[in-house]
């Protein structure tokens, strides 16, 4: 299998990205650490203005990372610095710096 490349992206163009409905990651286990993720950053984003690298998927499957601070997160989304909203459907993992 052929990995995909990876493309860094600044956050203003996310409202640009189309999402797929289903959830990239179908591993129940995936999704609970993807969950727990979004929490950590959450709170080192609050706390310290800590900034995370989000990797996610777009509806037509490519890959892309994005390097900015969460604000805050739901079972639908997360919030990210600047007002943009990132499915967290799409999200393949979440890492603090």
């Amino acid at each position: 299998m052929k990995k995909k490349r990876v493309n860094q992206i600044e956050k203003e163009h996310i409202p640009m990205l189309r999402f797929g409905q289903e959830d990239v990651l179908q591993d129940p286990t995936a999704r609970s650490i993807r969950s727990y993720e979004a929490n950590r950053a959450t709170i080192l984003g609050n706390a310290y203005r800590n900034k995370a690298t989000i990797t996610f998927c777009t509806d037509d499957g490519d890959i892309k990372q994005v390097e900015t601070t969460v604000w805050c997160y739901d079972d639908k989304f997360v919030l990210l610095k600047s007002g943009m909203f990132l499915p967290i459907r799409s999200i393949l993992k979440i890492e603090n710096s």
